[in-house]
């Protein structure tokens, strides 16, 4: 029987996590004296590493001032889980049983992330479902989408070749790492980037609903 990936982002695709992102951003910007970006800006950039969001959301700084607020954008995170503040990320509705369908339909499944190592895990513990999962790949070893390389990471993990394999995610970012990689690339509606942008950055199709991913991925 041929093995087949399908690999996921988080923020976005398996979990609704905006208002912690939106939190923690404010709380950098304002570190650095700077008025933070609305939460639609601040949505545009998820799925990328903190240090490019940081020259997308702030083009005209420096460097130094994009590490910065990075590094900032880490430490707000940080203390919200510290001391217990951080808001619920659920999972989207139908996530939970499109990921046991697929286990059922013998797929392997896996993670590709702008979050970091110790993030994903706090997300996948907190529902669950890390045991779906037979590789995860993070911002922590990688560079930022949409370079190819936690993708290509993912495949080699498992064992299974790009044309057996399919990224599933929310913004043009994963679409154009799943077309540099030469997988599938599938987006999904309820995240953070519109369904024109998918499609312009290479989606083969663009799920609506969770339910509909088995199907697309039959």
């Amino acid at each position: 029987m041929t093995q087949r990936l399908a690999v996921f982002d988080c923020d976005g695709t398996l979990v609704d996590s905006q208002a912690n992102i939106g939190r923690a951003m404010d709380a950098a910007f304002r570190a650095s004296g700077l008025v933070p970006p609305p939460l639609a800006a601040t949505r545009q950039i998820v799925g990328l590493s903190l240090y490019e969001a940081m020259q997308v959301l702030l083009p005209t700084a420096d460097e130094p001032a994009h590490r910065k607020l990075a590094q900032d954008y880490k430490s707000a995170f940080d203390d919200l889980r510290q001391t217990d503040r951080l808001d619920p990320e659920p999972l989207f509705e139908g996530i939970a049983d499109v990921l046991a369908t697929l286990i059922d339909r013998g797929w392997r499944l896996g993670v590709a992330t702008g979050k970091s190592d110790r993030g994903l895990a706090r997300v996948l513990a907190s529902h669950g479902i890390a045991d779906r999962f037979v590789t995860l790949q993070t911002a922590d070893r990688h560079p930022s989408k949409p370079d190819p390389s936690m993708l290509i990471a993912a495949m080699d993990e498992a064992g299974v070749p790009a044309q057996d394999s399919a990224m599933i995610g929310d913004t043009s970012f994963d679409m154009a790492m799943a077309r540099a990689a030469g997988c599938r690339a599938i987006g999904v509606a309820w995240g953070y980037h519109g369904v024109a942008d998918l499609a312009a950055a290479g989606a083969d199709v663009v799920a609506t609903h969770a339910s509909e991913l088995p199907g697309m991925l039959a």
